[in-house]
């Protein structure tokens, strides 16, 4: 049987019920909620290690609870392909972020299991445990895990009751101090590979089912605090004021105008809270965040240096005191050009063009880029909505995007 037929055998209704069935354990009626190591992600666990078993793999959870099933190749001893995503939630999440790269996974699976087919090497369909970080703060927790990159002290992270990790890992039959067993060795894998939805409008706006990602973008995490003089809204002169509030507003026009003068660049003023925040008073205080993103560390590392001075500046002249703390800091990583090339040739011959595309979000792929080559396809959603109930893909790109999945996976594995 040729490729050509075979990817028409992709079930995309069996694909869009097992997303519905997945959105189904969740803790809130509203959404999808499903926090790492809860009795949510056990029940979503159970269901796609079921599904794996249905598609001819063998089953497993690692030393971190990610879930893994092996489609065994011709030629056992060969590296494995890696190809998932993940299975948790932030709060009140859309459907698919994530879930969508698994059950799609699977699926390449079924259709070569219900085919008859063996590819040369192994294929591992990896469902992460933790990759939003919504429970305990500390995001890839699964896929850094599987790079060996995983730190001790991080099992003892806190969630919002105060459960640390490991208790939360012994609570579902784990023992936290055998994580380190999940990290795989670079030479027995050939590469990485993640279906995911776009989370942004690109694809949409080109009326393109897929598209290549070409690297997961740098981010640079801050919070700032802004400092004037509280006074009496209706005494002191506005030229007299030291307002805290009214400096932020500049200071966020002109990050918002540094940021224009650059190319694939995306800073974000996401919260402030304001000090002390009554309507007849002058804001004394101001506290913000700041994320800077961009696929070029050194276009990232610049900007942010004059947002700094700029803002500085701003509160110098106003005479406010401003000061900057960073949060985090991640580099920017780049998809493999061999898995590039292969995703692009795949959608060129689907008759689509082979646009590159920049995440701004991060993926379990980033993790994984420590190890092994990484290759990453995206799939077209709704208005570009992400983490949000009204996430949508429709059947129709979830068909085109898993045939494109599984005649790249075929690619790279015979």
């Amino acid at each position: 049987m040729g490729m050509q037929t075979l990817y028409q055998k992709v079930n995309a209704d069996r694909i869009v019920r097992r997303i519905e069935e997945l959105a189904k354990c969740s803790m809130t009626k509203k959404g999808v909620t499903r926090l790492s190591f809860s009795r949510e992600s056990e029940m979503a666990n159970e269901l796609v290690a079921q599904w794996m078993q249905e598609a001819g793999m063998t089953v497993r959870r690692d030393g971190l609870n990610n879930i893994i099933g092996r489609y065994e190749g011709k030629w056992p001893d060969a590296p494995v392909l890696l190809i998932g995503s993940h299975l948790d939630s932030i709060i009140e999440a859309g459907k698919y972020d994530g879930v969508l790269g698994v059950i799609a996974a699977i699926e390449v699976i079924q259709t070569l299991y219900e085919n008859g087919m063996r590819p040369n090497n192994p294929i591992e369909v990896i469902g992460f445990c933790d990759e939003e970080g919504a429970r305990f703060h500390t995001t890839l927790l699964g896929s850094r895990a599987i790079a060996g990159n995983l730190r001790e002290e991080e099992l003892f992270a806190k969630d919002a009751n105060g459960i640390t990790l490991a208790e939360a890992m012994k609570e579902i039959g784990l023992d936290p101090f055998q994580y380190h067993t999940a990290a795989r060795h670079p030479k027995t894998i050939l590469g990485y590979l993640e279906l995911h939805i776009e989370q942004g409008p690109i694809l949409e706006q080109m009326n393109q089912a897929c598209g290549v990602v070409s690297g997961i973008a740098g981010q640079s995490r801050y919070k700032f605090q802004v400092e004037g003089l509280v006074g009496h809204a209706g005494t002191v002169p506005l030229p007299l004021r030291k307002d805290a509030l009214a400096g932020t507003a500049e200071m966020i026009l002109a990050i918002e105008q540094i940021v224009l003068q650059y190319e694939n660049l995306m800073a974000t003023v996401g919260k402030l809270s304001v000090f002390p925040g009554a309507s007849n008073v002058i804001p004394g205080l101001v506290e913000g965040t700041l994320d800077v993103r961009s696929i070029d560390d050194g276009t990232r590392r610049t900007a942010l240096n004059r947002i700094i001075e700029e803002c500085k500046e701003i509160a110098k002249q106003r005479g406010l005191v401003c000061e900057f703390t960073k949060v985090m800091e991640s580099p920017a990583v780049l998809c493999s050009s061999r898995f590039i090339d292969v995703i692009s040739s795949v959608l060129e011959e689907r008759k689509m063009k082979s646009v590159r595309l920049v995440s701004g979000a991060g993926h379990d792929a980033m993790a994984l880029a420590s190890i092994t080559d990484i290759g990453m396809i995206f799939v077209r959603c709704k208005n570009g909505l992400s983490h949000h109930p009204d996430e949508f893909v429709a059947a129709e790109d979830i068909k085109i995007g898993t045939s494109v999945l599984l005649d790249v996976a075929l690619k790279l594995t015979s």
